[in-house]
């Protein structure tokens, strides 16, 4: 899964590194001048997740609507205390 994220400032790309790095998460920074190729690799990432999502569906390995709503309701019960 990719995010893109565009700070607003130094201060906010400092902060947004630093809890990058204390997680150990995979990033590039310092993209500058370098749009259409980070936008390339972005898409191209993105609509591999929908072609491996798209062949999961089709060979049913997927979660119905109706299963999704009664986990949800029953996960309302259980906050709830009823």
């Amino acid at each position: 899964m990719s995010i893109l994220v565009n700070t607003h400032n130094e201060l906010e790309e400092k902060v947004l590194i630093a809890f990058l790095n204390s997680l150990k998460y995979d990033y590039k920074s310092d993209v500058k001048g370098k749009k259409e190729k980070t936008d390339k690799e972005f898409l191209d990432q993105y609509n591999q997740e929908i072609d491996k999502a798209e062949t999961e569906i089709e060979s049913g390995d997927y979660v119905d609507q109706d299963y999704v709503e009664k986990l949800f309701a029953n996960r309302r019960k259980n906050l709830n205390g009823d």
